[in-house]
């Protein structure tokens, strides 16, 4: 925490200790090793040579510590407890969702599953802060986010009701150049704001961007009002109608992917290992064709 935050009093606050019982840990850890971790003057806090050198062997530390604690909690408990579950605009309603969860369910009864809603802001850093286990998010993920894919479904294009190319039923990527894409947060990862936006487009034509959205219901509301397009999955057209909006396929826009995604860090924990293993029975289950 000192190392990220230089500042004794806001690392003390982020580990729920007073700042002198802090620094005291801080001392006691530098006697121990014989090295001093951290210069401190009035006004600057720093690492020392020897603190950085060290550091990447702290956080390897740290994490293997964490994890050890929840194994052994977790293998004390059994599976049980509370899973938290991150989902993305209507990935609750999808057939996959419902399908492993239920299979949790009866697996373990006794879990206590949490669902909740992400926006594109937070979709992968809840993973990786801990907010959320695992999630059903639609990739491309960032490194560091490991996903399982569970489906694929082509794309359409989201359009305001009045706009003239609703007139076709099937459209091209080329149809929609002059039109203006929401623009997503810069929180959220470029490579997935480049996929949902098919920025370029295939003729090396770079996307405009409209106003910001931060979730699907944002998006519609832009759209509705006539500020942009959207490109969303095919599944969109049966869990978002509304008044104002009107979908039509896009022959040549590559598909999307559904998938169940967890923190790489957090691959081995007992609980997401057993979702894991789940999501896999359930997708050989599946019916093919």
């Amino acid at each position: 925490m000192l190392a990220e935050e230089l500042h004794f009093g806001r690392a003390a606050a982020r580990l729920f200790m007073s700042q002198p019982a802090f620094s005291q840990q801080i001392r006691v850890l530098e006697r121990r090793l014989g090295l001093q971790l951290v210069e401190r003057t009035s006004r600057v806090v720093e690492l020392t040579h020897a603190g950085q050198t060290l550091l990447p062997h702290a956080h390897a530390v740290a994490d293997a510590m964490a994890t050890l604690r929840h194994v052994a909690d977790t293998r004390t408990r059994g599976i049980c407890g509370r899973i938290v579950v991150g989902t993305l605009t209507a990935e609750p309603a999808m057939p996959h969702t419902r399908a492993i969860l239920d299979e949790l369910h009866t697996r373990h009864p006794d879990v206590a599953i949490e669902m909740r809603s992400l926006n594109f802001v937070n979709q992968y850093e809840a993973l990786a802060c801990g907010e959320v286990d695992i999630a059903f998010l639609r990739p491309p993920a960032p490194s560091g986010i490991q996903t399982l894919l569970l489906a694929e479904e082509p794309r359409v294009v989201c359009l305001p009701a009045d706009d003239p190319l609703t007139a076709h039923e099937r459209l091209t990527l080329d149809d929609l150049t002059d039109r203006a894409m929401p623009l997503m947060p810069p929180e959220s990862p470029q490579e997935w704001r480049d996929f949902w936006a098919v920025n370029p487009r295939p003729n090396g034509t770079p996307v405009r961007f409209g106003p910001l959205a931060v979730d699907i219901e944002g998006v519609l509301h832009m759209i509705a009002r006539g500020q942009t397009i959207g490109m969303l999955p095919a599944s969109a057209r049966d869990f978002y109608p509304r008044p104002g909006i009107r979908y039509r396929d896009v022959t040549d826009a590559p598909p999307c992917t559904m998938a169940l995604a967890w923190f790489a860090k957090n691959r081995n924990r007992p609980d997401i290992a057993l979702i894991r293993d789940i999501a896999r029975t359930v997708l050989r289950q599946k019916p093919s064709g």
